[in-house]
Order: structure tokens, then sequence, then C-alpha cells
């Protein structure tokens, strides 16, 4: 075996310490979930951007409100969220509408918290599991870092016996460690970057969402005069 062979990333971890291999196990099984998540968050978020546009194009077109509600109502799972936070504001508003003992700012306030209520649970699901793309984001260096230091570690005591020790035998341990970093980092980079990607996106989403509340709030005030 050639010493470009002893150095090849798989030799490095199938020669490394047990601690640094269940490291290096634990860091691909993240990076592997980070991935997964990845994927999946960026194909909900876009999808529910361009939904969010195509119900604005279709709300903003001048159409009757009843009509876009019978349509959103039929279709809830491929009207997007902003479709779904219409259709509970409308169903509110034409049920407490209906009841005669209520002021116009008691139907608007009950259409508010419908629209708001179902706000919230849109942006959770939205939200959700960005929360682990952060964490692995933040915690794989140190996890790496853990391996590298105790694969250093074990290097160095592998080395008390020998009385002088040359480069080629202290290189290959301290390979064997920062293969750890070196993973941590491939599995912290990717995560931080979609991590931070999809705040923003989900933030410009949950701009629109309350601006459309609002604006759809007046639009139902001006129906009750």
């Amino acid at each position: 075996m050639t010493g470009n062979d002893d150095l090849s990333i798989l030799s490095l971890i199938a020669h490394a310490s047990i601690v640094v291999q269940l490291v290096l196990l634990l860091l691909i099984v993240v990076s592997l979930m980070s991935w997964y998540w990845i994927f999946r968050k960026g194909i909900a978020i876009r999808a529910a951007r361009a939904r969010t546009m195509e119900f604005e194009r279709e709300f903003w077109s001048g159409g009757d409100l009843g009509a876009i509600y019978r349509s959103a109502s039929a279709s809830r799972e491929m009207v997007g969220p902003l479709g779904r936070i219409f259709e509970a504001g409308y169903r509110e508003f034409a049920k407490l509408r209906g009841q005669n003992n209520l002021d116009a700012s008691d139907i608007i306030d009950g259409a508010r918290r419908a629209m708001r209520a179902t706000y919230q649970r849109e942006l959770d699901d939205l939200e959700a599991h960005t929360a682990f793309l952060a964490s692995a984001g933040s915690v794989s260096p140190y996890v790496g870092l853990f391996g590298t230091v105790w694969g250093i570690m074990h290097a160095f005591k592998g080395l008390g016996d020998v009385g002088s020790a040359t480069l080629s035998q202290v290189a290959p341990g301290i390979a064997e460690a920062l293969v750890a970093t070196a993973i941590g980092l491939f599995a912290a980079i990717p995560a931080v970057v979609a991590y931070n990607r999809f705040a923003y996106d989900i933030d410009r989403l949950a701009t629109r969402f309350e601006s459309f509340q609002e604006e759809f709030s007046n639009i139902l005030q001006r129906q009750l005069k």
C-alpha cells in the first residue's frame, strides 16, 4: 500500500479509533437527514410561494368573493396557505354576518381571529423541521471537533511508547482525527445556508399573509356598510 493510499479518506476512516468512527457515523446520519429536509422544505416553500401568487392573482382580479370562497373550500389542499387563510376568514364572516345581534366590529374581529389562527397553523407548517437544520448547522462542527480532539489524543497516546516519533508516524493519526472536523463542516455548511434561506423565504411569505389579512379585513368591513 502506498503512502497516498494510507492517507485516503476511506483508509483514514477505516483505521480511526472506534470513538472517531462513531462520531463520523453520527455526522453522516445528520448530514443525510439535513439534505432530506433541505429538499423537502425547499419543495414545500416553493409550492407555497407559487400557490400564494396564483391565489393573489385570482383574488385581486375582481371576482366574486363567494365564488372564490367556494373554489377555495372545494380544493383546500391545492389552494395554498393564503387561500386557506382567506377561506377561514370568509367562512367565519359569513357565519357571523347571519347573526342579527352582532355589531360590524364583532363580525370583523371574528373573521380576523379565524384568519389569524389559520395563519399561525400555516406558518408553523412552513417552519416545521427548520429548527433541525439550525441545530445541525450549529452543533455539527463541535461534534466534529470532539472527534478530532479525541483522535489526536488517541494518536499521541499511541506514540507514547515510541522512542522518537517521525512525521510519517504522526501524520496518519492526525489526518484520521481531522477527517471528523471536515465531515462536521460538510454537515454544517449546507444546513446553515438552507436554514437562512428558508427563514428568509418564510418571513417574506408571512409578511404577505399579514398584509392580505389587513386588506381583506378592510374589504369585509366595506361590505357591512
